[in-house]
């Protein structure tokens, strides 16, 4: 697997985490997540790699999580949600070599190419 980024353009963390990759001679696949939503398979495989429950994985004050009725539900519940709105995933997520750290701070993604 090459190394990805689910990216969103419009965020200061993500664009800082996209820059220190590319510093630091990583030029991932870029994921518009946004545009292009992960899979409820592909979310279930992040999860598991940053070692994070579903809600971890969410902005939780975002204004959809909340419009969406998410507080209290269950993992699959979660899950499917992020595949269907994937605006409410907390991002930047880096993907390398079947392990994965979210972008906050950015420095931590580094440790995935330690």
């Amino acid at each position: 697997m090459t190394t990805q980024i689910w990216h969103n353009p419009r965020c200061s963390k993500s664009r800082q985490t996209l820059a220190l990759l590319k510093e630091n001679g990583i030029e991932p696949e870029v994921i518009l997540y946004k545009d292009t939503p992960p899979s409820a398979a592909d979310i279930r495989a992040v999860l598991e790699a940053l070692g994070k429950a579903p809600i971890e994985l969410i902005r939780q004050k975002d204004a959809a999580f909340k419009a969406l009725g998410l507080s209290g539900a269950d993992d699959e519940t979660l899950i499917k949600a992020m595949a269907a709105h994937p605006a409410i995933i907390e991002r930047p997520v880096v993907r390398h070599q079947g392990k994965a750290a979210l972008g906050r701070p950015p420095e931590d993604v580094l440790k995935l190419f330690s």
